[in-house]
């Protein structure tokens, strides 16, 4: 049975390019007869807010996005948000301790910052970190612990990592890319990196489409999927909605939140179509329901670019 997933963080409004990726994640699944799953990943409980949830949960349900487990219905491989799967994450750093993955890393986020000649790291991220803490000795490492809580960091084995992205093709990142990644940060919080892996794996998800944004992660995802021993989802990643400054849609673009396009007047099958068409799915932006979408996807027909947003298409999404 394949198994996708949308999996929102609570921190802010679901907007356009959110919608564009649950959309693209539930007709992949929904187009093979699979199962979804809609998990709430605020693991960052200080930015997560549960009236966000609410929000999330009620935009999916106008635009005519269902789930077979998550929020509200339950299912066998719950809990359905991060915050409530903290002893997995936990069980998983323990073992990758007990494998001799994980090293205590003491470096300041300023001094991090000030390597400005190292090579660069994630898409998300400024330089690769450049190991300074791996090969410190005991002795160094209790000396350190003295005056600074360490986070904990990931060793990257040496060999490279292919993959075949459902969207991109294939995808190749060599020995150490972006450099050791951290796992639990210093105030005990685990990394994305590792409750993502977590989660998927033990929620037995087949198929992860996401945001381009995130393909670079894949490799690291995929070294802790075999470090941990656990079977990785095959992935694709969706090119993503820019503002017109040509960075991915945020709070700075203006309220293109969906609850705030709803009580503007938009409605859902619009909205939908114009996803649908940017995405290279329908020839023209044309009112529509999902499961009518459904029968002719496939991930072979989604646009390779980034689409521009400006303000005359969301105009043309509310009525005149």
């Amino acid at each position: 049975m394949r198994r996708g997933r949308f999996a929102p963080t609570p921190s802010g409004d679901m907007h356009l390019g959110n919608a564009k990726i649950a959309l693209l994640s539930w007709l992949q699944i929904r187009s093979a007869g699979g199962e979804f799953v809609l998990r709430i990943e605020d693991i960052d409980t200080q930015r997560s807010k549960p009236e966000i949830t609410d929000r999330i949960i009620s935009d999916l349900k106008w635009l005519g996005l269902d789930w077979d487990e998550g929020p509200e219905l339950g299912g066998a491989h719950g809990p359905y948000w991060q915050s409530e799967r903290l002893e997995l994450y936990h069980a998983a750093l323990s073992k990758l301790q007990e494998m001799g993955r994980l090293y205590p890393c003491y470096c300041s986020r300023a001094e991090l910052l000030a390597v400005a000649d190292a090579p660069h790291g994630l898409s998300s991220e400024g330089a690769a970190y450049a190991g300074t803490c791996r090969f410190l000795s005991e002795a160094e490492r209790i000396e350190k612990a003295k005056s600074k809580t360490p986070s904990l960091r990931f060793a990257l084995g040496e060999d490279a990592i292919s993959f075949e992205d459902g969207i991109f093709g294939p995808q190749s990142s060599p020995p150490g890319s972006g450099g050791d990644f951290i796992v639990r940060r210093a105030d005990g919080m685990y990394s994305y990196q590792l409750a993502v892996t977590v989660d998927d794996a033990l929620m037995g998800i087949t198929d992860v489409l996401r945001g381009a944004d995130l393909l670079d992660s894949t490799p690291r995802q995929l070294q802790l999927y075999r470090a941990l021993e656990l079977t990785p989802p095959n992935f694709a990643h969706a090119p993503l909605l820019l503002g017109e400054d040509g960075h991915r849609l945020a709070k700075r673009h203006g309220d293109l939140g969906i609850s705030a396009l709803r009580m503007a007047g938009a409605k859902p099958e619009a909205i939908i179509g114009w996803l649908a068409y940017i995405s290279g799915i329908i020839d023209m932006p044309e009112p529509v329901q999902p499961y009518e979408l459904a029968s002719s996807f496939s991930l072979p027909h989604i646009s390779h670019q980034p689409f521009i947003l400006t303000g005359q298409m969301i105009r043309q999404l509310l009525p005149s």
